[in-house]
Parts: C-alpha cells; sequence; structure tokens
C-alpha cells in the first residue's frame, strides 16, 4: 500500500514539475488526443481545411485585383459619360448663345413690310414660300442688297451685310441671298447701305 501511494505521488510530482530545458513541449493537439479528449479524424479533418484555406489566399488576392479593377473601369466610365453631358450642355448654350445673337440681328434690322402688298415667291427647303414686299424691295432683293432670312419660324427681310453676319452664325437661316451684280452696284447706289449693324451685341 505504501508503495503505491509512492507511486502515485511521483506521478503527480511529474505533472506538476517544470518541463526540462532544450525539450519541447507536446503541442496541444497531441496533449488532447493523448487525454482521450479530441477525435484524431476531426482533428486531421480541421488540418486539411486549414491548408486548404492557406492555397485559396492567393487566389482571394486576384479577386480583389479585379474587384479593384472593375471599381476603376467604373470611375473611368462614369468620368467619360461626365464629359460627355458637360459637352452636350457646352453645346446647347453655345446654340443658344448663337439663336439670340441672329435674334438680336433681326430684330434691330428688319425691314417694314406692314403695308407691302406685292407678292414675292421663293424656294425653301423643297417648298414655295412667299412674303409680301413692295417694288423697290423686290428689286432689290433680285440684286443681292437686300435678303430673305428664316427666323423663329418667320422670314423677315434685311440687308445684305446683316445677312451676312447671320451666315457667319447660322447659314441656314438665310434662305435668299442673290449674288451681287456689278453691272448693277454701278449703275445704282445702295438704298440700305445706310444700316448700321450694332457693335454691341453679345457674341
Amino acid at each position: 500500500m505504501a508503495k503505491a501511494l509512492r507511486r502515485l505521488y511521483y506521478r503527480k510530482s511529474d505533472l506538476n514539475s517544470e518541463p526540462l530545458v532544450g525539450t519541447t513541449m507536446p503541442s496541444l493537439q497531441d496533449q488532447l488526443l493523448k487525454a482521450g479528449l479530441a477525435d484524431e479524424k476531426k482533428l486531421k479533418a480541421h488540418q486539411k481545411e486549414k491548408k486548404k484555406q492557406r492555397k485559396q489566399q492567393p487566389k482571394g488576392a486576384v479577386q480583389t485585383d479585379e474587384a479593384k479593377l472593375r471599381a476603376q473601369e467604373a470611375r473611368e466610365e462614369k468620368a467619360e459619360r461626365d464629359r460627355q453631358l458637360n459637352q452636350q450642355r457646352n453645346e446647347e448654350a453655345r446654340r443658344k448663345a448663337i439663336a439670340a445673337q441672329i435674334r438680336q440681328l433681326v430684330d434691330t434690322n428688319r425691314l417694314n413690310r406692314s403695308r407691302c402688298e406685292m407678292d414675292y415667291q421663293f424656294v425653301h427647303g423643297k417648298k414655295i414660300k412667299k412674303i409680301l414686299v413692295d417694288q423697290t424691295m423686290t428689286d432689290q432683293l433680285s440684286r443681292g442688297r437686300l435678303a430673305v432670312v428664316f427666323v423663329n419660324d418667320n422670314y423677315e427681310v434685311v440687308p445684305e451685310a446683316v445677312a451676312r453676319k447671320i451666315m457667319e452664325r447660322d447659314a441656314e437661316a438665310v434662305v435668299v441671298l442673290h449674288e451681287r451684280s456689278q453691272q448693277a452696284d454701278r449703275d445704282e447706289e445702295d438704298p440700305y447701305a445706310g444700316y448700321e449693324i450694332p457693335d454691341d451685341l453679345m457674341w
């Protein structure tokens, strides 16, 4: 009995004693296996899963790079859409500014035709149109001293110099402008030479 107690005492002492210097402590997994507290199959399966996860890590890095690339492409596409939208807005603003300039030119230089009774026919597009003019306007239109312009869905008669200013901004707005005859220029003074184009237009 005494010998058995001494053996038990020595075993407890061995468990409580510090490990010798230079010896390797068994891992927690090994200790659990020896104590019967862990299943070897489950432990191996767990280790296999950890190795698999480590092998998959580079793939995860590739996925991260792909995500960054997609994000960069999305930013570039958005920047291109914004650029095109700004370009469209600028173009629309430019067209509105030109239309305003043409309206100002016509409003300040159109000839008064309120008492005109003669029909003047011309082609606009593929259709024949007509406006009321007087005899002097008819003659000057044929000589290229006057022009017919189409602005705000209306036809107006303006001096040649004004029509050429309009053509610089929108050639399609000038419907009728005949080439001047040099002989006619020598034979007759321009009755509309006194029309002045304002210099204070907002170009």
